[in-house]
């Protein structure tokens, strides 16, 4: 989302997320029969320089790692498992072992926890609170190319594929539907679907598996069956909305999954987390170059926190039971849909409906050391106070 977008260009990344990735076209809200219960205008289309931007996590992730290459101050090690934390006044101390066994040590000024939802650092820390809950049911994330057998051409590995957007989906899709509920998005150029639905949380792997061409076929334009489609990947896991009771613990701080976790329709889990990162990292360079001191990271803390329990989780969670309600009586009580239906007519409604995407921002250069220069261009605070009060309005 565009928040994520101002931090991978501060981070000197976002040319090279951009030419991996696609900005989409709009997105869809839609009935199991694919008809359009409200579609809302890509930012690209108000001329915004952080349109969303799509690219599958694993090519991102080797993006940074290469782009990581270029500082010869930052060391990555793979396999290294921590199970010890110390920290004083002076630094905090991490110990564990590495993949072959053998132990090691790390000390320094802070420790980020960026682990992961089963985070060791937040372990270490709280043992296994993490408070929130756990939704009833698991998400199926699946990957699949979908061709027309008599469209497919075979000459050494070359293959014509056709794009579901031609059988009446755009790029980005909520399909709404109590069982049959599903997000359909073309994540890259060469014709990668995700498809993401769900199944009851008690039901075995193997099940889900016997199922998935029963829901493909139910829920996919055109109603295809296993030879129409390559299924490149299925992995089943359960959805939470849980958050640390801190984000800092004297020395050592916590961001993204390590910190709070969310359902992923929507995006805000990741984009949530990048811009976790973010400004976690604007706080230790302020602290670093002297413009801030020690206490900015009580900000950072109270900051993210609070923009967890008051957008984070309120509007994911909407996101859900948005997608997964009844379309035809979500339609005239949602909030999100009937902006989104004002704003695909009214360019001043569609500006402020944009500006929630940085809602989530926050500028922490505002606490450095009088005279220090601000690092973010983000919309006025009213606008994106605004729409915040209208998006959030009656998520539950």
């Amino acid at each position: 989302m565009p928040c994520a977008i101002l931090e991978m260009r501060r981070a000197g990344v976002l040319d090279d997320v951009r030419a991996q990735g696609i900005i989409p076209g709009n997105i869809c809200w839609r009935k199991l029969d694919h008809s359009i219960v409200a579609e809302m205008k890509d930012s690209s289309q108000i001329n915004n320089p952080d349109a969303l931007t799509v690219l599958p996590l694993g090519d991102l992730g080797k993006l940074l790692v290469k782009h990581a290459g270029n500082y010869a101050n930052l060391e990555i090690n793979w396999d290294h498992t921590v199970d010890q934390l110390e920290q004083d006044t002076q630094g905090v101390t991490v110990r564990g072992k590495r993949s072959d066994g053998t132990a090691f040590e790390y000390t320094g000024d802070y420790c980020c926890g960026t682990d992961g939802g089963n985070s060791m650092i937040r372990k270490l820390l709280f043992g296994n609170r993490f408070d929130g809950k756990t939704w009833d049911t698991q998400i199926i994330a699946t990957n699949a190319s979908v061709w027309q057998l008599h469209l497919m051409i075979v000459t050494d590995f070359l293959q014509v594929y056709y794009p579901m957007e031609t059988m009446g989906l755009g790029e980005t899709n909520f399909i709404m539907h109590p069982e049959h509920y599903f997000m359909g998005a073309k994540i890259t150029r060469d014709g990668l679907w995700r498809v993401s639905y769900g199944e009851p949380a008690d039901m075995p792997f193997e099940e889900v598996l016997k199922r998935q061409p029963w829901k493909y076929e139910t829920m996919l334009p055109g109603n295809p069956k296993p030879g129409d489609y390559r299924l490149a990947n299925i992995n089943p896991y359960r959805i939470h909305q849980r958050c640390a009771e801190r984000f800092r613990v004297g020395r050592v701080c916590l961001a993204a999954d390590a910190a709070h976790l969310c359902n992923p329709f929507g995006g805000l889990g990741l984009t949530g987390g990048i811009v976790d990162v973010g400004g976690l990292s604007q706080c230790l360079i302020g602290i670093a170059e002297g413009k801030a001191t020690d206490d900015i990271l009580d900000k950072y803390d109270e900051v993210r926190r609070r923009v967890w329990h008051e957008i984070i989780n309120p509007v994911s969670s909407g996101n859900f039971v948005r997608v997964s309600s009844d379309p035809d009586v979500t339609a005239d009580t949602d909030e999100l849909i009937q902006m989104t239906m004002k704003a695909w007519h009214d360019d001043e409604v569609l500006k402020t409906q944009h500006a929630f995407a940085y809602g989530i921002c926050h500028d922490f250069s505002q606490y450095f050391n009088s005279g220090a220069e601000k690092a973010l261009d983000l919309p006025s605070k009213g606008q994106m106070e605004a729409t915040h009060t209208e998006m959030v309005a009656g998520e539950g």
